[in-house]
């Protein structure tokens, strides 16, 4: 790119230059773009690296008043007499010195548009490390006299999935903000990444929960690109043809995930109560190929589980806490139980003074129980995830996930289940990584990967600044995304609204994605960090556009990422 002189700084009386900021006049009819960079030579032979944040246009009119008498009092007809004088003036953000000097730049220095060396040089992104795409930037579009510079933006995997830092956030409102599509591009970039890594160190697997309809049921078959029909087959193909383009620009293979298990929960014999989105014809084939099962939990080995049905549940006196530990201990006849029916009506006897095997303990009142009881039949009673099928085919999902392998993507489908039914599975999937990075399988054979990460949607769910302290479900994530960088457990996380997580959780996340979002959220706490014009620019980002932040970037960037290319099913 040509090198191009577009103005020269200012510092007034009133707005002087600083250590992190400056200002610079330059053509009112120059078109530029907040996020775009700009170079200023500086002291010592060095150079400053500026990214706009605002551009204001003024002129010598004192105040509005005086506009408006020269327009012979409001009359929008007339032509001003006065020539009013008018500049466009940009405030730009200091995000780097080649000779790290930070002084203020001086006034009236020349600056210019950067090039894409210098691009890449000041926003951090020539780190030899930096080898994981996610995706590009687009700078100077439509601005004259130079051609719009498209740059692959890349991560440094140490900084993603650790150990220097781990865990990802993504935010935005519902249908607009593509979150799913931008976690899924980030993790195909990380399959594609590691497929070749044979061994055990610094090998990566994929643990996804498909939470809203068929999303991520499609993960292993090719994007056709019809738009559900939108676009015909000329137009599909050329959006092929684009979209590959970009994949192979950023180094990325062009085809879908590879390695795909779905995992599906338990549905009716008779199957006309269907706990997943999948027909009959879809699951049928996807198990005939062998890359489904269906799973459910049995009373033996999962009832120390239970206290994942309760984690939305308000327990300040810790009794239904001495319950579910009653019950693990085998105590009152629990240890005679060997499946789900006769657990539920022993509970029952729990329930009734006359007939309870604690009636002489009582440091657990009957009316406890009685709650206990009320809030786990809503889930477990007549529940085929609770009953072991007829047709001797389903699976546990410790049995599966504890024989994951490098590069493996295991879908959990939990789309068609309770919001109760949602968490307990969730809890579970994360308990059970959490045993199998810490060694707890290792004498069945296990041999995990180095890295697991996990995937989950509406994280607002399981811990949002509403969830109850006592939440166990809660409290496994804060343990994953405080110490999981350690142990090779790595969350990644979507949701709505960003304000409404942990702050704990959120916290400990080395990257945040920020998607398309209202005002009301911007003004939250969580966006003071955000410059003012960056929030607006949030109120009107277009699907696949994200603001990023990273440990190795010097600024927040904005960019775009490439459609999917895994099968796009159609929403209703």
């Amino acid at each position: 790119m040509e090198q191009k002189l577009i103005g020269r700084v200012i510092a007034t009386e009133k707005k002087p230059t600083s250590v992190d900021t400056f200002a610079f006049w330059t053509d009112s009819k120059l078109i530029l773009n907040p996020f775009d960079i700009v170079r200023v030579d500086h002291v010592n032979s060095s150079r400053s690296y500026g990214m706009i944040e605002d551009i204001s246009h003024i002129t010598d009119a004192s105040s509005f008043l005086t506009n408006y008498i020269s327009s012979d009092f409001g009359d929008v007809e007339v032509t001003p007499p006065t020539f009013r004088v008018g500049m466009n003036y940009v405030d730009a953000k200091i995000i780097c010195n080649t000779k790290s000097i930070y002084i203020p730049v001086q006034n009236d220095e020349k600056v210019w548009l950067a090039d894409e060396e210098e691009i890449t040089y000041a926003l951090g992104l020539d780190n030899k490390n930096c080898i994981l795409p996610s995706g590009f930037l687009e700078m100077y579009e439509n601005t004259s006299g130079v051609e719009k510079v498209v740059i692959p933006v890349k991560l440094d995997p140490r900084f993603v999935i650790g150990p220097e830092g781990a865990h990802l956030n993504i935010s935005g409102i519902s249908g607009l903000a593509a979150k799913t599509s931008y976690a899924m591009f980030l993790l195909k970039a990380i399959q594609d990444s590691y497929r070749d890594v044979d061994s055990q160190d610094g090998s990566v697997a994929f643990v996804l929960f498909n939470v809203k309809g068929k999303d991520l049921l499609g993960l292993h078959l090719p994007n056709d690109f019809t738009e559900n029909g939108k676009n015909s087959p000329e137009q599909a193909e050329e959006e092929r043809e684009q979209v590959h383009a970009l994949y192979e620009k950023m180094g990325l293979s062009t085809t879908p995930f590879e390695h795909v298990q779905y995992l599906v929960p338990n549905g009716e014999i008779d199957r006309t109560s269907s706990n997943t989105f999948l027909s009959e014809t879809e699951l049928n084939d996807y198990v005939h190929n062998n890359m489904a099962s269906q799973f459910v939990f049995t009373y033996e080995k999962d009832k120390e589980d239970l206290d994942l049905l309760l984690s939305n549940v308000d327990d300040s006196n810790q009794t239904l806490d001495a319950i579910q530990e009653y019950i693990i201990s085998g105590t009152g006849g629990f240890d005679q139980c060997d499946d789900w029916q006769s657990f539920l009506d022993l509970v029952s006897k729990h329930c009734d003074p006359a007939e309870s095997p604690n009636k002489k303990n009582k440091d657990i009142p009957v009316v406890s129980w009685r709650r206990f009881s009320r809030i786990i039949r809503k889930t477990i009673d007549h529940s085929s995830l609770f009953e072991r099928d007829a047709r001797g085919d389903t699976v546990r999902l410790e049995d599966k996930l504890r024989q994951i392998q490098p590069n493996d993507v295991i879908v959990i489908d939990i789309a068609n289940l309770g919001e109760i039914m949602q968490s307990f599975v969730f809890g579970d999937v994360v308990r059970i990584i959490n045993k199998l990075q810490l060694g707890e399988y290792d004498h069945q054979g296990a041999t995990p990967p180095k890295k697991i990460i996990i995937f989950i949607d509406e994280l607002n769910k399981y811990a949002s600044t509403e969830t109850p302290k006592n939440s166990p479900i809660l409290r496994q994530i804060l343990d994953v995304t405080e110490r999981g960088r350690s142990l090779g457990v790595i969350l990644f996380a979507a949701e709505q609204f960003r304000s409404a997580i942990h702050d704990r959780v959120k916290g400990n996340c080395s990257t945040h994605a920020y998607g398309r979002t209202n005002s009301i959220e911007t003004s939250k706490a969580d966006y003071k960090i955000v410059p003012a014009t960056y929030k607006s620019i949030l109120g009107r980002l277009d699907q696949g556009e994200y603001l990023i932040q990273n440990p190795i970037f010097r600024s927040m960037l904005k960019i775009r990422f490439p459609k999917p290319l895994y099968k796009q099913f159609k929403q209703n």
